[in-house]
């Protein structure tokens, strides 16, 4: 993996983190939430990080440090297909 692809994967999970933590504990964050927070451009290039900010969600949901969810309820992230939601692990 490249340096800066590390890089973006450590700020997407940090962004996801800092979402959370300036919203109220119940409180759930979009992908794209943290994609938009991340991308340095203008436009809609955040799209390109959807994926990664996925990706970054497994992996906090892995080290339990937030949940992923669909229609309210947690899923597990290999199984989850379509729109998700991400909130702080309960």
């Amino acid at each position: 993996m490249a340096d800066n692809a590390r890089t973006t994967d450590r700020l997407l999970e940090r962004a996801i983190l800092e979402l959370l933590e300036r919203r109220g504990p119940t409180a759930t964050i979009c992908p794209s939430d943290a994609a938009r927070a991340v991308y340095a451009g203008h436009g809609d290039g955040w799209r390109a990080l959807m994926e990664p900010a996925r990706r970054a969600a497994r992996r906090l949901v892995a080290a339990g440090e937030v949940d992923i969810t669909q229609g309210g309820r947690r899923v597990e992230p290999a199984k989850a297909r379509g729109p998700i939601r991400i909130r702080r692990a309960r």
